[in-house]
């Protein structure tokens, strides 16, 4: 390895992002300590947003650019990457948030946990976690995210709940939600990196991937409610929303099932789902009556937070790819599933593809990036999403990363036991 000073300087500023996620807490802390409005509040509020750590020290790697050649390389690099991606994750969360698609999803997980031999809470509790992940392999994982995070925010993350309950259940959702998107072959991150260049189709997908999914996120979420089951019992009813707003009629809800059909279908195309989501907007407006705010603000933040990810992981090829070209399976599994804490699963999938791989490393590879996809809050593209929707709930200091990373570990292990044992059908 003979990495260039540019790769060299990316890496490292990539590894001061990662130490400035694990330090929010502290800096939301620091912020407490200044008068209310002033600068230095605000300063550190910035700098304690974990959605826009990435953008901002990819913000420095820009100047870094500028300084080393002008304004001309820092155009040309950027305009030399694909920031598709986080546009459509802005785009798919800003739809999926909205009042017609929350309120059908909660109809249909209301629905099926009915059938659930289970006190109410809980069976609610289950199904949600389990069915809203699993809805990500069709709506997309960052759709999915959005409105099981939403889901969980309004019924479970009151201050009754003890913070020890919030942080399994967070980790419980990142992990599902990671693993959730494998019954196609177009709704995960990680998986879209492959599926085309290595010919994996929903059947594939499904048979090697996809059941497995669903066995691993229906026993983490069982066990979860069961070791919480003293915080999930007693009467339950659907929280009521703090709105006026009347429930929206059903052909307004297709309507927005077809805006969001159409965005998923033209994931890869960014000029069509952009004009597409201004007609979306002027369709929101025209029925605000039934509508909530579109969440613009938040989606736009993990988009910038994604882009920051892009903008610093495409100089990190120069050690990720040698590492994983040199493991053996079972090395490549665990070292994916570790290696995928501390970078985007979908990076470390894209960098896999670019090496001659056997079947069963293909495998592996793939299999770790999603197992390991709720470790951190950028393990995953859609972790951003539901980090901002949940972190207000965790008090002051938001979400502690240490916190997150002891909550995902139980339903990780489970993810990456039925990956390994579990046979492929396809």
């Amino acid at each position: 390895m003979n990495p260039s000073l540019i790769q060299v300087v990316a890496t490292v500023i990539f590894a001061v992002a990662i130490i400035h996620t694990f330090l929010v807490g502290k800096f939301a802390h620091i912020a407490h300590k200044y008068p209310e409005g002033s600068i230095g509040e605000n300063f550190w509020h910035f700098m304690a947003e974990v959605e826009a750590v990435f953008g901002m020290w990819a913000a420095v790697f820009i100047v870094f650019l500028f300084t080393q050649g002008g304004l001309e390389m820092p155009i040309k690099y950027l305009e030399s990457l694909n920031f598709t991606e986080p546009a459509f994750v802005f785009v798919i969360m800003a739809m999926a948030g909205t009042r017609p698609v929350i309120k059908l999803s909660e109809k249909i997980i209301v629905a099926i946990s009915r059938l659930i031999p289970l006190p109410r809470k809980m069976a609610f509790y289950v199904t949600a976690l389990v069915v809203g992940p699993l809805l990500g392999s069709f709506i997309t994982e960052p759709a999915a995210m959005t409105v099981t995070a939403i889901i969980l925010l309004k019924n479970f993350f009151s201050k009754e709940m003890s913070p020890k309950f919030k942080y399994a259940t967070i980790g419980l959702l990142f992990v599902n939600i990671s693993i959730g998107g494998t019954l196609t072959h177009f709704a995960a991150p990680p998986v879209l990196m492959v599926a085309g260049k290595w010919g994996w189709g929903i059947g594939h997908m499904f048979l090697t991937f996809g059941y497995k999914a669903a066995i691993a996120c229906i026993i983490s979420a069982v066990a979860v409610a069961f070791f919480f089951k003293n915080e999930l019992t007693g009467d339950f009813n659907l929280r009521p929303d703090n709105t006026e707003k009347m429930l929206p009629p059903m052909w307004i809800t297709l309507v927005h099932i077809f805006f969001l059909a159409m965005a998923v279908l033209t994931a890869h195309h960014m000029v069509f789902f952009m004009g597409l989501f201004l007609f979306f907007l002027g369709f929101t407006v025209v029925t605000q009556e039934f509508q909530d705010e579109v969440q613009v603000k938040s989606s736009l933040m993990v988009g910038f937070f994604l882009g920051g990810l892009i903008v610093l992981g495409n100089e990190q090829s120069w050690w990720l790819k040698p590492l994983i070209a040199g493991l053996s399976d079972q090395v490549l599994y665990f070292g994916t599933s570790a290696l995928t804490g501390i970078t985007d699963n979908a990076a470390l999938t894209y960098l896999g593809s670019l090496v001659e791989l056997t079947d069963s490393a293909k495998y592996y590879l793939v299999a770790g990036a999603v197992t390991g996809g709720g470790l951190t809050v950028i393990a995953n593209a859609p972790n951003p999403a539901g980090y901002g929707i949940l972190k207000d709930s965790f008090g002051a200091d938001g979400i502690s990363p240490l916190g997150l990373l002891k909550g995902a570990l139980f339903p990780t292990a489970i993810a990456i036991l039925c990956f390994e044992i579990l046979p492929s059908l396809g």
